[in-house]
């Protein structure tokens, strides 16, 4: 036996790191404030030899069948294009989203889809759902509201982990959803439901339980007012997929991305749209934002943004109101405040438009999120737009990365943007020049390749004939790649 001690120990809230001796910043997740004291249980450990059954003898890689491990499709399109073809026996994946969001909506959609699946015996799919935050009648209440009432969808409400993996032993499910993993607590560990050590347990329990019995596994988490996971950082790590649920929830559209993958990329991103009747996968979410492309409204700019490999057309706002204060203040929906200071920055160096006493508002349409600098040129042409009154002609699109000196840098996907473009009926392009991008516009969409940021609000704010009239000076060559010193071979458009 191993001669155990307790003495004092400290452990990080966040990760779980434990260290002998206080200090002020987590050395694992270097999280400031977060290491307490936590009695420790130490000992002298033994080295001892298990013996091997001759399931768990290792065996040659060539000789293990891959195909137990194959993606099973989920019923939802834009989930299964998330995870890289659906879920995996014996997976788990870690769903996280803001209160209210509309994760549980999706996972019981998710949970009813799958039971129209059927087994190799022909018999239906079984999905147990764990609840941890409702009664099973609440529950039952929203299948009946989203109409995800199946024979084989079967309930609990538990909030202890050994009932819950008993209930798991009584069903033989092919799919447990854990909704949430931060409410299942155990008798075994000290702490509180949530906790470090209980969400530690629950998560090793749970996936202990799906490893050994091959079930594919779906655990619901918190997210934290700073847009984490709740819980330690090992919870992240210990799962094979982790996606975050996105959305405003004062939109329609939601999105899910994975923010890792063992099973697959995680450059895709699923979209949804919630209303009263359920969750259902959109598979168009461009279509969404289609009626107000021809709008002429000053401060109103379309573009087209890369959601991981997936082309979405958005419309960007901008207002600026004069201020009854000193200095005015910024308002920024969808978009990094920091990158619209930098604009706003570069517009008053560049092309005279000041906002110091202005209010400024921003904000993208339908609650999408842009990230990528791509969508700095539409950013400046609506705030162009609002400060001279200006409006953008319909049928035009504009994309590119401003840098400080008001030069354009190109973006990636040109193709792909343009062909959403051109797909949903807008003919003309803005885009950075670079004598290195490559692409194939149709026959009667014309694109603008200009280099600075003054050269592109003139074209993105002309009008169809001026644009068209200016054509024959755009610096392009067929099939739209500069030379070397900059300099088109022959215009086209």
């Amino acid at each position: 036996m191993s001669s155990k001690t307790r003495k004092p120990a400290y452990r990080c809230t966040e990760c779980g790191w434990m260290t002998a001796k206080w200090v002020g910043r987590c050395g694992e997740c270097q999280a400031w404030g977060t290491v307490v004291e936590s009695g420790a249980e130490t000992s002298t450990p033994r080295t001892q030899v298990s013996t091997i059954s001759t399931a768990q003898r290792a065996r040659k890689i060539s000789d293990i069948d891959a195909t137990l491990a194959r993606h099973q499709p989920t019923g939802l399109p834009e989930l299964d294009r998330v995870l890289g073809g659906g879920l995996i026996a014996g997976g788990v994946v870690l769903l996280a989203g803001e209160p209210g969001i509309g994760k549980s909506t999706l996972v019981l959609t998710l949970g009813h889809q799958l039971t129209q699946m059927t087994r190799p015996d022909g018999h239906p799919a079984r999905v147990l759902y764990i609840t941890g935050e409702e009664s099973t009648a609440q529950v039952r209440m929203r299948a009946d509201r989203i109409s995800a009432v199946s024979e084989t969808l079967y309930l609990t409400a538990e909030t202890d982990l050994g009932h819950a993996l008993g209930q798991v032993e009584t069903v033989d499910p092919d799919v447990v959803i854990v909704d949430s993993v931060q409410t299942l607590e155990s008798t075994d560990v000290d702490g509180t439901a949530g906790g470090v050590n209980q969400i530690r347990e629950v998560a090793s329990a749970m996936i202990n339980m799906a490893k050994t019995r091959n079930i594919a596994t779906i655990l619901i988490g918190h997210v934290t007012k700073e847009g984490s996971i709740a819980g330690p950082r090992v919870l992240e790590h210990l799962v094979d997929v982790v996606c975050t649920f996105e959305g405003d929830r004062h939109s329609r559209l939601r999105m899910i991305r994975a923010v890792k993958n063992r099973y697959g990329s995680t450059d895709e991103v699923g979209c949804f749209e919630l209303d009263d009747h359920g969750i259902t996968s959109v598979t168009d979410p461009s279509g969404l934002f289609t009626n107000s492309w021809h709008s002429t409204i000053a401060g109103t700019t379309m573009s087209v943004s890369l959601e991981g490999h997936r082309p979405l057309l958005t419309e960007i706002q901008a207002l600026l109101a004069q201020t009854e204060t000193s200095s005015g203040r910024r308002t920024v929906s969808g978009m990094e405040t920091s990158r619209i200071n930098m604009l706003l920055a570069v517009l008053e160096r560049r092309m005279g438009i000041t906002a110091a006493k202005r209010d400024v508002y921003v904000s993208t349409v339908g609650g999408i999120r842009i990230s990528e600098p791509a969508s700095d040129l539409a950013v400046a042409a609506s705030l162009t737009g609002s400060a001279t009154d200006r409006a953008v002609d319909p049928g035009l699109v504009t994309f590119g990365e401003v840098g400080l000196t008001g030069e354009l840098r190109p973006v990636p996907g040109i193709q792909r943007r343009i062909n959403e473009a051109t797909r949903l009926g807008f003919n003309r392009a803005v885009i950075p020049a670079s004598r290195n991008t490559v692409f194939q516009p149709e026959p009667g969409f014309l694109v603008y390749q200009a280099s600075t940021l003054p050269e592109a609000l003139g074209m993105i704010f002309a009008t169809r004939a001026e644009f068209e009239q200016a054509m024959p000076t755009c610096q392009q060559v067929a099939p739209h790649q500069l030379s070397d010193n900059g300099m088109s071979a022959s215009p086209t458009g």
